[in-house]
């Protein structure tokens, strides 16, 4: 490749770079509020304890939908998933 060439071809990939990291705006914000969703948690990826307290820790949920195991979803779209309910949280102490 000739001297010409390769500043070309590295003006294009610098370019290009260019226009691939702009579109990182295309990402939403991170939600202010979370909700806990029950009945939406897969096997081995709920979080934290069971709402039962059959167990205390994250990753626990022995079956996909329990209705005991529940994740974090932002506020106001666990009713717009299918078997989602908005887990009601415990004041703390």
């Amino acid at each position: 490749m000739n001297k010409s060439l390769t500043k070309i071809a590295a003006v294009s990939l610098l370019a290009g770079g260019t226009l691939i990291s702009t579109g990182s705006h295309a990402v939403p914000d991170q939600p202010k509020n979370w909700e806990k969703c029950a009945g939406i948690a897969k096997a081995g990826q709920n979080d934290c304890g069971a709402l039962d307290g059959s167990h205390g820790c994250a990753g626990q949920a022995k079956q996909d939908n329990l209705d005991i195991e529940w994740v974090y979803v932002p506020e106001g779209t666990c009713e717009k998933i299918t078997g989602g309910v908005v887990a009601k949280i415990k004041p703390a102490k």
